[in-house]
Order: structure tokens, then sequence, then C-alpha cells
């Protein structure tokens, strides 16, 4: 559900842009204005990360087969990552390009009338992307009991993380296009201009930046939440043989998957047939508690402080 989901969303973002980026590369080679061609080139660029997000909600869903035996849920994470650098090469590149311009060669603007009325329903536009991305947003975040700016730093899907971005700069973006048009229009040149698409640039490159430390947290192997981790770990002191978790390890494979591994000290009177019971019963503990729990790796280990305290104990007694 959540990626049927995030699939919509993506693809709402993605005509919105789609249709924004026309429309603002008209109003821009009508107007002359820097920040409304450096707006154009922002809405490319997201229309492009959609095409990413949509490959990497496909490709994510493969089975797990032999070559890849965790599954394919990082693929979300990689296409995400591409999708920064798309804001950054297109977005970014291309607004710093066109502010330098628009303040070094200067020049008379021309009518910014038809750029007002593009910015104002490009405004309306993504607004509404934004708007379905967020109540999404605080819909997981709600399921998944953190609160929601934690949830859209830590836990949420790459895909949902890379549209709340993108559309809440692009509405800040529109709102420095349209401030830098109209002082230029009580002024008569294009420094605010200029000075708009730089400051346009400057978002996009803090964002891309953002989504993709972000993304490259986890392709490296980012573990699972504290809150979530601390609760593996009570559910595997559940179980009745389990004397103490001597090391817990988790990796979030997916936003719905993640990997668990397990030093854990058991009941030492137990049989070997007892030890695979005691296994099966931790495993069938935690993933009904953690439904996104989809591998459980014990490895059962005396606990050596306990034993280094029996050896003195025996020392002490010779």
């Amino acid at each position: 559900m959540a990626e049927d989901e995030s699939t919509s969303t993506v693809l709402v973002a993605g005509t919105a842009n789609l249709l924004i980026a026309a429309a603002k590369l008209v109003a821009g080679i009508a107007s002359g204005s820097s920040a409304m061609l450096s707006e154009a080139a922002h809405s490319v660029g997201d229309t492009m990360n959609q095409v990413f997000l949509m490959a990497a909600l496909r490709r994510s869903r493969k089975p797990a087969d032999e070559v890849h035996p965790f599954g394919y849920g990082m693929e979300r994470y990689f296409w995400s990552l591409l999708a920064a650098v798309g804001i950054f090469v297109l977005g970014a590149g291309f607004s710093a390009y066109e502010g330098i311009t628009a303040l070094a060669s200067g020049g008379t603007p021309g009518s910014a009338t038809w750029a007002f009325v593009v910015l104002a329903v490009s405004f309306v536009f993504e607004g509404s992307s934004f708007a379905k991305a967020v109540l999404q947003l605080r819909r997981n975040a709600g399921s998944a009991g953190s609160p929601m700016l934690q949830h859209l730093r830590h836990d949420a899907d790459p895909a949902l993380r890379a549209v709340v971005w993108e559309d809440g700069i692009a509405l800040v973006g529109l709102v420095l296009a349209a401030l830098g048009l109209w002082l230029d229009e009580l002024t008569g040149g294009r420094t605010f201009d200029g000075l708009a698409s730089l400051a346009i640039a400057l978002l996009l490159v803090a964002v891309a930046y953002g989504l993709g430390r972000q993304n490259q947290q986890y392709l490296i192997g980012k573990a699972a939440p504290p809150a979530l981790r601390d609760g593996i770990s009570e559910a595997i002191r559940g179980a009745e043989s389990v004397d103490a978790v001597l090391e817990l390890l988790t990796m979030r494979l997916s936003p719905e998957q993640v990997l668990v591994a397990a030093r854990v000290d058991l009941a030492d009177d137990l049989t070997p047939e007892e030890i695979e019971l005691a296994a099966d019963q931790v495993d069938s503990l935690v993933r009904e508690r953690f439904p996104e729990v989809r591998h459980v790796f014990l490895d059962p280990t005396p606990d050596r402080a306990e034993i280094r305290a029996e050896d003195r104990a025996e020392d002490r007694a010779r």
C-alpha cells in the first residue's frame, strides 16, 4: 500500500512538473527573466527526477534471487541518489549560470505580465503536489508512531522524501522568482532577477546535498532507528530461553525491510533441539511484533563476562 501511494505521489509530481516546465520556459523567454528560466530548468530537472524515482519504485519490487538474496530494496536509495545529482547538475547549475549572466550583462527586462501569471498557476500546481506528498508523509509517520519531521529525515520512503523536498523548495523558488521580477519592475533593471536566480541555485544545492547525503547513508548500510532497535532487543530478551542480548546489529534494506543479526546468551542447560526451538521462538516474536523485519540471524554466544566471573570464582575456590 505504501509503495502504491508513493507511486501515485511521484506520478502527480512528475505530471505537474512537466506542465509547469513548459509554461515557465515560454514565460521566461517572453519576459527575459533569468529567474523564470532558472525555474524552468528546475522544473525540467524535477521531471527527470520523477523518472528516476519511478524507476526506483519499479525496480525495488523485484523479488530476491541468487545474485541478490536480500532483494532489490536498495534500488530506491540508488535511484534517489541519482535524482539528487540531477537536481544539482540541471537545476542548480543552470540557475547559477542564468543568475551570473543577468548580473553581468544587465539590460532592460521584457514584460513580466505572463511571468507573474505562470508563477501563480505554477504555485497552485506545485502546492497541490506538495500537499499530497505531505499528507502521505503524515499518514506514514502516524503509522510508524514518529513525529512527521523526524520520519522525513530518517525513515521516509526515499521517493516520497525527494518529492516533499523538491516541491517544498519549488514553492520557495517561485516566491523568490516573483520577488525578483517585482523588484526589477520597480527599479527597471535586472539585478534582483539575477539575485533571485542565484538564490534558487543555492536552495537547489542545499536540497541536492541533503538528499544525496541521506541516500548515501542507507547505501552504506545505515542501521534501523534507535526506537526500533530497542524494541527488537526487548522482544528478543522476552523469549523464554534468552538470558541476554549481547550485541544487536540492524540494517535497513528498504523502507519496508530490515535485517537483524544478534548475538544472544542462551540458558546454559539447553539441548541442541531446545536451542533450535529458542531460535524459532525469537524469530517469530520479532517478526510478529515488527513486520518490517524480514531476516533474523541469531548467534548463540556465551556471555564472556559471566565466564570470566565463573573462572575467578573457581580460582578463589582453589
